[in-house]
């Protein structure tokens, strides 16, 4: 272990590679995807430079390549945000089925609009998602990667309020 990667804990280094065990020895940059969701989880929902370097060394990876896919993917957060991370799909079928009446109840039961986070940082709703693959269950919602779905605003109410 480098002292680049002794950011990552003892559990992220753990799940990195039962992560890498899925992929030949020569592919590590496979496991970028899952490197970066155990290190932001590590660290209360977000990529700080020092995580992302660290897993860049960790894989074998160019920094920057690292940096490309954070920067990418809509499920990685680089600046501090609520500890629960709310994603309301907005796609046609969602929409179809009331997600933007969800969207508008969590806006104004929270006070933030999306994007946004709670001042006392417990909650982050996320600029909408374009898909969460459950059409069928929807609307629906992703918090802190568990799935809701058929949601109304009482359940949506029901489910935040069950969260510490």
């Amino acid at each position: 272990m480098t002292e680049s990667t002794q950011v990552l804990t003892e559990h992220t280094r753990s799940e990195i590679e039962e992560w890498l065990k899925k992929y030949p020895e020569d592919r590590k940059q496979s496991a970028v995807l899952a490197a970066l969701r155990a290190a932001q989880h590590q660290n209360d929902g977000y990529l700080t430079t020092e995580l992302m370097d660290a897993v860049a060394t960790y894989l074998d990876m160019p920094r920057i390549a690292v940096y490309e896919v954070a920067s990418f993917y809509s499920m990685f957060e680089t600046e501090p945000v609520g500890r629960h991370s709310i994603s309301v799909c907005t796609n046609i079928s969602c929409m179809l089925m009331g997600s933007d009446t969800i969207v508008e109840h969590l806006e104004k039961k929270l006070g933030i609009k999306t994007g946004e986070s709670t001042k006392d940082g417990k909650f982050f709703i996320k600029v909408e998602e374009e898909c969460l693959a459950a059409c069928c269950g929807g609307p629906m919602m992703m918090i802190d990667h568990k799935y809701y779905e058929n949601l109304t605003p009482e359940k949506v109410d029901e489910i935040l309020d069950e969260l510490e």
